[in-house]
């Protein structure tokens, strides 16, 4: 198997934009910048010669590119610009004035935007590099190695995914963000994370999951939050149209990864037919959707839909464009149906309705439903078919 795949986000041509690429930590995007501007000025902030430079001086970006005559048409990129966050007012300065384009590249826009970083005022777009799709993955793509060993492209190439999983879980999601500095308590965090994973999918109970971890809610609402800026999760928002009746409110919550989740919530593996293995399906196609979204330039927002009933549609993209059921099944039947059937009666808008599943061939109810095996659904919503 390749351990380099090519991505489907695209980026600017050199010297043409200055932008942001977040991103979490082994996603690629330091060799999708590689690629992209083999001939790109790199300042590399994990440097510790470099990082120790910039932070006590940070005009050295300036009166460096300056005093070289810089050519504008080679793309400046800046790794781990959360490192030191008071580069920005340079950069700032150096599009201005001097026209060059840089790529701010990190891992958590936490420390940059709660600093009250110069976030250059609207002259850098903003691009997201999540862990690698199926159709980035190809001929490559395995649904069960996938929602086994996760995303991240390192990880799902690796020989042994299970001890690179577990090293990025403990090196990582534990001690890193300790060591930056965004938690105080670890072992609480450590348990949070474990509570959280358990919860994957799911609405959030900030209650139970406070009490499970012995820490207020205001602190399990803190450390979601820190999730969110790592890029390591993301908050579902429920759909909030007014509908004939009562919406359930409350947020779902996804992480960014099915196989750190498997990892903290002690899956050693998931099969077909298990619990674990339907919700890491799910997972799946959240991060399917989520990719699209993010690299077709999409402005839709992705949600869910439940009614006060439980009835439920796991996503919704935009405005009803399309409303899609997760079903790890190789059967589909009536009772997978329902809550399509129900957003149908609430919202006769609704475009197009489907079910991913594990059928062997793609077929249509009588009222309209799609049921689409993965394969399917992966090659229809990369050509559009589907929106």
């Amino acid at each position: 198997m390749k351990s380099l795949f090519k991505r489907s986000l695209e980026l600017p041509p050199s010297g043409t934009e200055s932008f942001f690429l977040w991103g979490p930590r082994q996603c690629g995007k330091t060799t999708l910048l590689k690629r992209t501007y083999p001939a790109g000025h790199w300042i590399d902030l994990l440097n510790s010669d470099a990082y120790r430079r910039y932070f006590a001086r940070p005009e050295m970006l300036r009166l460096e590119l300056v005093a070289t005559s810089f050519d504008a048409s080679r793309q400046v990129i800046i790794d781990e610009i959360q490192k030191v966050p008071q580069l920005l007012n340079e950069v700032h300065w150096l599009i201005e004035n001097r026209g060059l384009s840089f790529a701010l590249c990190g891992s958590s826009a936490r420390k940059v935007r709660r600093g009250a970083a110069n976030l250059l005022g609207g002259r850098a777009a903003r691009f997201e590099l999540r862990g690698m799709s199926a159709t980035e993955l190809g001929s490559d793509f395995d649904l069960n190695r996938l929602l086994n060993t996760g995303y991240l492209p390192r990880i799902y190439a690796a020989r042994q995914p299970a001890r690179l999983l577990r090293s990025y879980v403990s090196d990582y999601l534990k001690e890193e963000i300790a060591a930056e500095g965004l938690v105080r308590n670890l072992p609480a965090f450590s348990n949070f994370l474990d509570a959280a994973a358990l919860s994957d999918g799911s609405t959030v109970n900030y209650s139970n999951i406070a009490r499970d971890c012995g820490v207020s809610n205001k602190t399990v609402k803190g450390y979601f939050d820190i999730l969110e800026d790592t890029l390591l999760g993301r908050r579902l928002p429920a759909w909030r149209k007014r509908a004939k009746r009562r919406l359930a409110i409350a947020p779902k919550f996804y992480f960014f990864d099915v196989g750190v989740v498997n990892h903290l919530a002690r899956r050693h593996r998931v099969d077909r037919g298990s619990m674990s293995f339907g919700q890491a399906f799910e997972n799946w196609v959240c991060h399917e959707l989520s990719c699209f979204v993010e690299y077709s330039g999409s402005l839709d927002q992705l949600s869910f839909w439940r009614l006060s009933t439980q009835q439920e549609v796991d996503f919704i993209l935009g405005n009803m464009r399309l409303a899609v059921e997760a079903k790890a099944s190789p059967r589909i039947h009536d009772g997978h149906l329902k809550g399509l059937r129900l957003l149908a009666d609430e919202y006769p808008g609704v475009n197009r309705r489907v079910v991913v599943c594990l059928e062997p061939r793609m077929w249509r109810t009588s009222d309209g439903i799609d049921i689409l095996p993965a394969a399917d659904f992966v090659r229809m919503l990369s050509s559009g078919e589907l929106t």
